[in-house]
């Protein structure tokens, strides 16, 4: 009896101590956190999947961010119809801009003496046409068929071009005469008048017959086309 009891004793501790050591090591097991089968399914996405998706989504580091221009539809300050069209081009402003030139077929041009000043003449142009005509900068003259265009007084340039409705006059200046003394006087009998255009190109040209003894020593001048006779004898 006695023996069988520690037998009996014998494997009860036995089988407590191996309870007790499979207990500790579930103990430990939790403690060292060891994750039961079956968890590796639930595990997040590796890295480098989410790094692929990263890429995609997001432009390269560094790179400017740009904005499609549609081809089509408004644009600001404008229609998309007029893509490619060139701006209209300004209409010409200005009184004469688009005023033909006085000239032999619509005016008419006359040269007289005048009492002052002295040794001066006066050119006078009327219009003669229905409709207006502009005298555009000054005449070009020639006495007795002279090669070279008589000098033209840059001082006289008006303000804006002289504008005549039918039957209106424009004036220029003929100052015949130098310094007294720097070159001798010529008789002259014939004037060339030459009327201008806009660009300042001849429109034709009208002879005149001058007044008589009129002489000219080349270092006079002509006016640009005045308004009115005053300012036209005034230089």
């Amino acid at each position: 009896m006695r023996i069988n009891r520690i037998r009996t004793t014998a494997i009860a501790a036995t089988a407590l101590a191996a309870a007790l050591s499979l207990t500790a090591c579930g103990g430990d097991d939790k403690a060292m956190g060891t994750k039961p089968a079956g968890a590796a399914e639930t595990a997040t996405p590796a890295a480098s999947d989410t790094d692929g998706t990263a890429q995609q989504d997001a432009p390269e580091a560094g790179a400017p961010e740009t904005q499609t221009v549609p081809t089509q539809g408004k644009h600001a300050g404008g229609n998309g119809d007029n893509r490619g069209k060139k701006p209209e081009a300004a209409p010409k402003t200005g009184a004469a801009a688009s005023i033909p030139a006085c000239m032999p077929k619509n005016s008419t041009v006359k040269v007289s003496s005048v009492s002052r000043p002295i040794n001066h003449l006066l050119l006078t142009v009327t219009n003669t046409g229905s409709t207006n005509c502009a005298a555009y900068y000054a005449p070009f003259l020639r006495f007795d068929g002279a090669q070279a265009v008589y000098p033209i007084l840059d001082d006289s340039k008006p303000q804006a071009v002289v504008t005549l409705a039918p039957g209106e006059e424009a004036y220029a200046g003929i100052a015949l005469l130098g310094e007294p003394g720097e070159n001798e006087p010529v008789p002259s009998d014939n004037l060339g008048v030459i009327m201008v255009d806009k660009n300042n190109k001849s429109k034709g040209e009208a002879t005149l017959k001058l007044p008589a003894d009129t002489a000219t020593d080349g270092l006079g001048f002509v006016t640009y086309w005045q308004s009115d006779v005053e300012t036209a004898l005034m230089f």
